[in-house]
Order: C-alpha cells, then structure tokens, then sequence
C-alpha cells in the first residue's frame, strides 16, 4: 500500500514520466536481453555445426587418402612376382629361407643395382638373370606408386624371413626388420591395415632422409589364404603434407586451427605455432565426437573433436573460447547501443509529452484556485484539439455559465427584496381596508341596497383570502373560495353573459396548493375568452388527482386565440421570468396585457416546483380555450418546510431558482 500511496501522491508529470519509461524503455530493454540471448545461442550452435562440418569434412579427406593407401597394399599384396617374394623364392643359390642382410660392404653394390634395402651380399648374388629381372620389374612396380602418388615418401616390402624389397627405403643396421616394433603390429594384426602415425626410433630411413616428423605410417600384414599364416607386411610411409593439407588451411576465428591426434593423443599434425603442444587422451573422454574447455597456456581454449571410424585418428579444432563469442560481443554492443538510444529517445519523449500534457493541467489547477477565490475571469487557452484543449474550454464556459447564474441569483435576490417590500408596505393598509369595506357593507345592507352589500361582501372576502396573512401556500378550499368570491363579484357585473361550474371533490379539497394560482387564469378567460365572444359563455373550473400530481383545469367556451398568438405565449411560457422583465432574446415582451398574469403563475409554480410542472395551454380559435395547471400533491405544510427534491433531468440552474425561492 505504501509504494501506490506514494506513487499516487507524486506529481502528475512524474506519474506519467514513470509511465511512459514502463511501457517503453522495460519493453526496449527485455527485447534487447531476449535478442542478445537467443543471437548468443544460434550464433554458438552455428558456430559449433560449422566447426564439426570443417572436421567432417578433414576426416573424410584423410580417410579418402588412408583409403586409396588400403587398396594400394591390396594391389601390391595380389602382383605375382610379390607373391614369390612373399615365399623367398626370387632369391638366388637356394637361400630362400635365409634373410640376406645389406652389410656396409655391399651397401654401394646395393644402391648401384637399385635392389631396395635387402639385396643380396657379393656371396650371395642373383643366381641367374631372369632373377635379376624379376626384382627390377618389382622395384619399377612400386616405382610406379611413387610417381602415380606424389604424397607416398617410400613404400616397403617385408617377408617373414626378414627380407625386403623397396623403391626408397632401406634398413638402418644388419638387424631383421621382422623385429621392428612395426613388423610384430601389423603381424598382431593379421591382415587389417593399421595406421602406426608418425614413426619413432624405427630401423628403417629414406633416400631422402625424411624426418620422423614429416611422415605417417601405415602397415598391413599379408596372410596366406589358407592357413592364415603370416607371410609378410606392406609399410607406406606418407608424407605429412599429405594430411596437413586437409587441415592447413582452415581457421577458426583469428588464431584458431585444427590439429589430427592419434588415440593416443599424440599429434599427427599440428601447426607452426600451436596453442597446445599436446592434448592428453583423457580430455577427450569416452565418445566419438564432442566439445570441451579446459585452461592451457594461461588462456581458456575451446576444444571440438570428431574420430575416425577408419583411422581412429581425432581432427580437434582448438581456438580460444573469447575469439568463440567475438560476433556475440558483437551483436551485445549493437543491442547495448540500440537499447541505450531507445533510452534516451524514450527518456526525451517522455519529459516532452509529460510536460505537454502536464503543464496545461497544471495551468487548469492555478485557475481553478484563481476561480475558488472569486476571480471568475475567462482565461486565454491555446487551440490544442485534445481532451486537455476541451477541458480548459469547458473550464471557460463553466466560468461564464457560474457567472450568468450568479448575475441571475443577484437578480433574482433584487426582486425577492422589492417583493418583500412592498408586501410589507401593503400589509400596512390591510385593517382599514377590510374595516372600511365591512362598514360600506352594512351601510348598504341597513339601506336595502343587497346587491351592493353582497358585492362588497364577496370583495372582502377577496382581498382577505389573497392576502392570506403572508402564506405562499393555502388549503385548496381557501383557494376554491378565493375564486368563488371573484365569480360572484364578475357575475355581478356581466349577469346572465357569465356562467360558471365548479368540479372539486372534496377528498382534494385539503390539498395545500400555491395561492393566487387560479384568479389570474379565470381573469384571462372572462377578459380575453367570455367578453370577446357574442352571446353568454361559460367557465368550468375543475380539480383532480393524478399519480403523485394536482391538476387543475380552467376552461371557456370563448373566442380562443389564433395559432400565432398561441405559439406565442407557449414560447414565453418556456421562459416566463425572461418574458416578464421584457429580456427574452428573440422577441420583446410586454409585461402588460392578456399574458401577464399567466406569466406569473407559470414562474411562481417553476420556481416553487420545477421545470415539470406548470401551465399547458390548449385553444382553437372561435372554439374556447383550456388552461391546465400541474402541481405536486401536498397533503400538509410539514411537505413544504422541506427543500423540494431535484426531480430527474432538472438541472442545475433549475434548483437553483428553485432553492431561491424557498429561501
């Protein structure tokens, strides 16, 4: 509750500053996070899929190479004359079962006859020249190899007896090849090609003298059909470049590569300038392929391997894990950037439309006291066409309206003062009216002069019951004698010309009604409707209930009125205290005549009731004319000491006039 109370109680431009940062700087800012955490995962799989598809890619040139390597020993193994060797038969004087050693004696004999690396001794030379042929076409066949496959550094032929034949390749020393700890693995490995990886410490060099470092060997033990023994292994040394070129040239961001393992983890290949020198076996777990981080060098580097089904070998892309995430940091400052000016374009917005919405409220609130104090005076609004724009407006209009309705009050106060007054300058006269007006009565009575008596009677009691001791409200039956005592006074007058019926029943007769109601309406109808028709006529004066309302009803059979005239007095019946005081704004009205003391009933009974009730006027010309007057029942003056209720759609302005009245 603390922090709404707070919220509520700070000022309306730092609530709606505060609301538009909600709606448009939070949503800018978890957009920025949820596109820089998605961008962070697509970009690491992406980069994780590329670099596998790169080592697919190394393996499957390297197994292609290791391939063709297999196939090569295969056709190398099935040539006939191999196959003889493979026996000891292409050795002369009957030494096919004894390995012929070069010694250094023989060692240039040996290079002259281009014998590979274990030719005959001088004591044991060829035993004839077909001999010699046979071996020269063995050494043109694995020539051919060589030319055909520059990458293949020398390829060498062992039996089991230790002797060999090569086009590149010679034994280091007089001891047997059979004992090389490559000769007894792929004798292991009876007929399956091996992979040995780079060699070390083995009794076998080149012509060229390649470095351990600069080839691979690979090995495959040759086996009879039959009994499965061995006969002698294929060893093909190739050259590193050959595996190296698959590899060189890929990269991995800006220092990364990709380096070939054995099982072991030794390296097969690595680069110039590498990051690890080795990779221990262990790191690379139990699978196949995989990715891993480990702390080599004083620097995090992110390792991805895959195997080789064929070789067993691992192609591993090494490159630090930071150069991994170089576009995520990327794609972070653009995000940052973009959030930081969604920020400040949102920050900047919102001061702009918090204040131009705030600032004119603020200007509304400084009138609105400046009005509290009295200052009623219209104020300048700009031409803004939104809802603040009609507020300030609607501010002025209310402004003039409060002053119209005061000048009204003052005026309304003005009359209620005059009024009063001359009521109390006329009560001043009242006892020596009626004592004079009783003494004219019994004059003519004790003369014989009835009629004279009975008019001054009912005159009496004329003003008696108009004047009703100051009361604004007297019984109906006051009323009903207040009109009876002016009939007979008129019917006096006009004799046989004036007839009129009373309707009242007797229940109604104690109903409280504003006096002084019917007299001005029975004046018009005997002026205006009975005089100016030919002939008698007639009044009919009626009362009844309906609902919660009083309705009485003069009507005459006399002239009427045309329709002009009639549309007339029902537009000055619209707004009778205007039409009164001659200020109606369409047309002028005098306050003399036939309309006045209509006018007057109609503002009283407006003013004490409301707008719903009043006067409704009927009449058609030669036919007569209908008067009806609409008032709440009141049944006892505790009614009228209340203020009266506002009714439905009675505004303001209404009640107004009406609490006037009955202040």
């Amino acid at each position: 509750m603390m922090p709404r109370l707070r919220l509520r109680n700070m000022p309306l431009r730092y609530q709606l500053m505060l609301l538009f940062l909600l709606f448009g700087i939070v949503p800018s800012l978890g957009l920025g996070l949820l596109v820089n955490w998605t961008v962070e995962r697509i970009i690491e799989r992406q980069v994780e899929d590329h670099t596998m598809q790169l080592i697919g890619k190394v393996n499957e040139a390297l197994d292609t190479k290791m391939e063709n390597l297999q196939n090569m020993t295969y056709l190398i193994a099935f040539n006939p004359d191999i196959g003889e060797f493979w026996k000891g038969r292409t050795l002369a004087d009957g030494h096919a079962g004894h390995a012929s050693i070069v010694t250094p004696e023989n060692q240039g004999e040996r290079t002259q006859n281009s014998v590979p690396n274990q030719a005959l001794s001088s004591k044991q030379a060829l035993s004839s020249v077909q001999e010699q042929d046979t071996l020269y076409e063995m050494k043109q066949f694995l020539q051919g190899y060589t030319t055909l496959y520059p990458e293949i550094a020398g390829i060498l032929i062992v039996n089991e007896k230790g002797d060999y034949i090569s086009n590149e390749m010679y034994a280091r020393s007089t001891r047997s090849l059979t004992e090389e700890g490559w000769y007894r693995q792929a004798a292991q490995h009876a007929g399956i090609f091996t992979v040995l990886g780079q060699p070390s410490h083995r009794n076998v060099t080149t012509h060229v003298r390649y470095k351990d470092s600069e080839i691979v060997s690979v090995v495959r033990s040759v086996t009879d059909s039959e009994t499965g023994h061995v006969l002698g292994v294929i060893m093909i040394d190739l050259k590193l470049r050959a595996v190296s070129q698959a590899a060189r040239d890929v990269t991995l961001g800006k220092s990364g590569y990709l380096m070939v393992t054995d099982a072991e983890g030794r390296s097969v290949y690595r680069p110039d300038m590498p990051l690890i020198e080795r990779i221990p076996s262990q790191w690379f777990g139990a699978g196949d392929s995989g990715m891993f981080t480990r702390e080599a060098g004083g620097r995090e580097l992110l390792f991805m391997f895959r195997a080789s089904e064929f070789t067993g070998w691992r192609t591993v892309g090494v490159f630090p894990a930071r150069e991994s995430t170089l576009e995520v940091r990327q794609i972070k400052f653009y995000v940052v950037c973009f959030v930081f000016i969604v920020c400040l374009f949102g920050l900047t917005a919102s001061l702009r439309l918090s204040s131009s919405i705030a600032q004119p409220i603020f200007r509304l609130m400084s009138y609105m006291r400046a009005a509290e104090t009295g200052d009623l005076t219209v104020r300048q609004w700009s031409d803004r066409g939104d809802e603040v724009g009609m507020l300030g407006r609607s501010f002025n209009r209310m402004l003039e309206q409060i002053r119209r309705l005061m000048s009204l009050s003052e005026l309304r106060e003005r009359q209620k003062r005059d009024a009063e007054l001359r009521s109390l300058q006329e009560h001043i006269k009242p006892h020596f009216l009626y004592n004079t007006l009783d003494t004219i009565h019994w004059m003519a009575r004790k003369n014989g002069a009835d009629d004279v008596s009975d008019m001054v009677g009912a005159l009496s009691r004329l003003f008696r019951l108009g004047l009703s001791k100051g009361d604004d409200f007297i019984p109906l039956r006051s009323e009903i004698e207040h009109i009876s005592s002016y009939m007979q006074i008129q019917q006096t007058r006009y004799r046989d010309r004036l007839r009129w019926e009373l309707n009242v029943p007797d229940e109604l007769k104690d109903l409280f009604v504003l006096k002084l109601m019917l007299q001005p309406v029975v004046e018009n109808a005997i002026y205006h409707g009975i005089k100016a028709r030919r002939g008698p006529g007639t009044i009919w004066i009626e009362a009844k209930a309906e609902g919660d309302k009083l309705l009485l009803t003069v009507r005459d059979d006399g002239a009427g009125m045309t329709a002009d005239r009639l549309r007339e007095l029902r537009e000055w019946l619209e707004i009778p205290l205007e039409a009164m005081e001659g200020k109606q704004k369409q047309k002028g009205v005098s306050t003399h005549g036939r309309s006045y003391g209509m006018l007057n009933v109609q503002a009283r009974i407006r003013l004490s009731f409301g707008e719903e009730y009043g006067i409704v006027l009927e009449s058609k010309e030669g036919t007569g004319t209908c008067v009806t007057i609409t008032q709440p029942l009141l049944l006892d003056m505790a009614q009228l000491k209340k203020p009266y209720e506002k009714g439905e759609g009675q505004d303001d302005e209404i009640t107004g006039h009406r609490q006037l009245d009955n202040g």
